[in-house]
């Protein structure tokens, strides 16, 4: 049976994160992709293929599941798997290797750094519009926020999947959301919105605070979201912002920090979004775990 390796994702001062299993791919139906984040306590599975060498590097096929769906895309999952490919390597130099998903093919890497390891990646472009009316109003209802709880003109992005940036006037009124997740779900599923990213807007230094909430694929609400980071990241380069380090997962327990830059060069807005990583066991299915 596959090893599966557990990483705590985007972690905080060298604690909390998001789990996320990591293993192999094999011959596994997808349902039985989707039963590997319950069965081993996690929100999200990332399933490796060695699709051998490419621009230098070791390349990769990554699949992304929850225990609903199979996700184009997963940047905290894309953390948690550079986080292995560089264990696997040694851990100890700066590892890069070519990602391929089911609509892109970008470069992550990841480094050591103390007990843990730092990643990042390439999430791609990103696409900004304004929210409609109709869409606003019906996540709001779904969040339980006043007109007056909402900082400034929301936005839907996408670097895939679209979502709803949705800016918030402090962390206490963004710590005080409690969604009703029926109805969120139905106002996201009507719209055709992945979920709703709400955030408090970043200070002079770049730090924020954000809470996601995709229950439309299965995630009441995520520890980290590092793809809409870098959606944030596309959204605040417009205003001057290109350095973001956003907290997540206070109200899940699990202190979290998706880190994000931009640049400009002659092919446009560059992101790099990424976060600390470290492994908190690997377990042989069906044997007992070992912790690293």
């Amino acid at each position: 049976m596959p090893e599966v390796v557990v990483v705590d994702a985007c972690q905080r001062d060298g604690a909390g994160g998001s789990p996320t299993a990591v293993l192999d791919d094999a011959p596994f139906t997808d349902e039985e992709r989707r039963r590997i984040p319950a069965e081993w306590g996690t929100s999200h599975a990332v399933f490796l293929r060695s699709a051998g060498t490419e621009r230098g590097h070791p390349a990769y096929t990554l699949r992304f599941f929850t225990a609903r769906a199979e996700l184009p895309a997963c940047g905290h999952g894309t953390v948690a798997a550079l986080a292995v490919l560089a264990e696997r390597d040694g851990g100890d130099r700066d590892h890069r290797a070519v990602l391929r998903t089911a609509h892109r093919t970008f470069t992550g890497r990841a480094s050591r750094d103390g007990d843990g390891l730092t990643a990042s990646f390439d999430p791609g472009p990103v696409s900004l519009r304004s929210a409609a009316g109709p869409e606003l109003r019906a996540v709001a209802a779904g969040l339980g926020l006043t007109a007056g709880a909402v900082a400034d003109k929301a936005c839907v992005a996408s670097n895939g999947r679209p979502r709803l940036l949705l800016p918030l006037r402090s962390r206490a009124v963004l710590a005080e959301l409690t969604p009703d997740l029926a109805r969120l779900r139905a106002a996201c599923d009507r719209h055709g919105l992945l979920g709703c990213y709400a955030y408090s807007p970043p200070d002079r230094h770049g730090r924020a605070a954000a809470r996601m909430f995709a229950p439309s694929i299965g995630v009441p609400e995520d520890i980290a979201n590092a793809n809409s980071t870098a959606c944030l990241a596309a959204h605040a380069a417009g205003s001057g912002t290109h350095r973001l380090a956003v907290d997540m997962g206070d109200h899940l327990g699990s202190p979290s920090t998706v880190t994000a830059t931009t640049r400009h060069d002659r092919t446009g807005l560059r992101i790099r979004v990424g976060g600390r990583a470290a492994i908190a066991r690997t377990v042989v299915r069906g044997l007992g775990p070992t912790r690293f």
